[in-house]
């Protein structure tokens, strides 16, 4: 077909979903899907939805659309179709066939998209990871798909040399890839073990893809992470010092963006990068209050935290893009603050909400040491924040205190006094 002879190499796709009687969120589903495409470097030139009982078993939708999405792809000279569920072998192998176009599922998309962002080591493990996973059930199928020219997408990461592999050698492959993540992940946990410490709360920024996370980790600390309005922006986490208070320095991550239909593999793959969340003191649930679906994308994210274990940990939701949603004001919900990533708006809210959040009791006071207890400074060093030490008649310390050090050090607090129970 001359439609597959693309002198400008952009794939031209047609969207293909199906709507079951119980499900209305297809059409949203679809546009959401057509903005991955078109981050993966695609164009969109129609969509086809199918109403059915359940999804066909052979070729994902019916025989007469399957007839009406062969003409469409004639008619708008696609170069391929993207069904919006991810595909068996068997329906993979079915459309191939009977469409004659490279076919890709929602799950092959993400993937791509994927290997076109991981930038760290352990990104692109995971990606790699998933994709063979993904691939290796596949090879027929995709072998077709991926040899067809294009753009480029589903093509992305271990391409066309690795399908050629037999099973054997992918499945070693795949086991070398563990093997590094494991390592990795030894490397993380001494991090994270050097942190608690520390005593240096995490907190963990989550939420709905392009909601705006990013942005607000650049506006809090400075960080120059890229923030585009393009889906699956963030892949690797990025962690960075933050000083809340005078009296609270916490790590933030940034982590991947969550999405509906997120496939289950993608979800395991990515475990390391998101077991952040299981060790934070704190989720920051963004949400972009512009977007009319952000109830839903709040309660996709909320069940993915529930998925991964997540869910008792304290959260503080962050309404993010005020500066664009002026009615969703949501300051006095419990545990909620609007902000504006991009003005700064409600930023010192924010701040003051994390800081009561995680007040631990920690004091800043000035200690009087005499010289014969001069050894409490290596406690200091230790398990507060040291911020200036002066030598004088005492030894002068003036330091960010857990309740714990200053119930050990209190005879040497300057101006100290006992806090009164409640019921005095």
């Amino acid at each position: 077909m001359a439609g597959y002879e693309i002198e400008t190499g952009v794939e031209r796709v047609i969207l293909v979903g199906v709507s079951l009687r119980d499900d209305d969120d297809t059409e949203d589903s679809l546009a959401e899907l057509g903005e991955l495409a078109a981050t993966a470097g695609a164009e969109v030139v129609g969509t086809v939805i199918q109403q059915l009982d359940q999804i066909h078993p052979g070729t994902y939708v019916g025989s007469g659309k399957l007839e009406e999405i062969r003409d469409l792809i004639w008619e708008l000279d696609a170069t391929g179709i993207i069904c919006d569920d991810e595909l068996s072998p068997a329906q993979l192998n079915n459309l191939e066939r009977e469409l004659d176009c490279k076919v890709m599922d929602r799950t092959l998309l993400i993937l791509d998209i994927f290997a076109g962002r991981a930038v760290s080591s352990e990104g692109k493990i995971q990606v790699e990871l998933a994709q063979l996973r993904y691939r290796a059930a596949r090879l027929v199928g995709l072998r077709e798909s991926l040899s067809r020219l294009g753009g480029g997408i589903g093509t992305r990461g271990p391409g066309e040399t690795r399908l050629e592999m037999d099973r054997r050698r992918i499945r070693r492959r795949m086991s070398d890839l563990r093997r590094e993540i494991d390592d990795l992940s030894g490397q993380r946990n001494l991090r994270r073990a050097k942190r608690e410490k520390n005593k240096v709360p995490v907190v963990a920024l989550v939420g709905y893809t392009n909601a705006g996370k990013s942005t607000l980790l650049n506006q809090l600390t400075g960080a120059a992470i890229p923030a585009n309005n393009r889906l699956f922006d963030t892949l690797d986490t990025t962690t960075r010092l933050l000083t809340v208070s005078d009296t609270l320095d916490v790590v933030i991550s940034d982590t991947v963006g969550f999405i509906r239909k997120l496939p289950h593999q993608l979800v395991e793959a990515f475990k390391a990068t998101l077991e952040e969340l299981e060790y934070a003191d704190l989720l920051l649930h963004v949400i972009d209050a512009s977007n009319p679906e952000w109830q839903e994308q709040a309660r996709i994210v909320d069940d993915l935290i529930r998925e991964l274990g997540a869910e008792n940990i304290p959260c503080i939701r962050v309404y993010n893009k005020s500066d664009l949603a002026f009615a969703f004001q949501r300051d006095k919900e419990g545990d909620a603050v609007s902000v504006s990533a991009k003005t700064g708006e409600g930023l010192g809210r924010l701040l003051s909400a994390i800081d009561k959040k995680l007040d631990k009791g920690t004091k800043r006071v000035t200690l009087h040491l005499p010289y014969d207890k001069a050894g409490a400074l290596d406690s200091l060093y230790r398990e507060a924040k040291v911020e200036s030490v002066e030598y004088g008649e005492t030894v002068d310390v003036v330091a960010v205190c857990t309740p714990r050090i200053i119930g050990q050090l209190k005879d040497y607090i300057e101006g100290w006094t006992e806090p009164k129970e409640e019921w005095e």
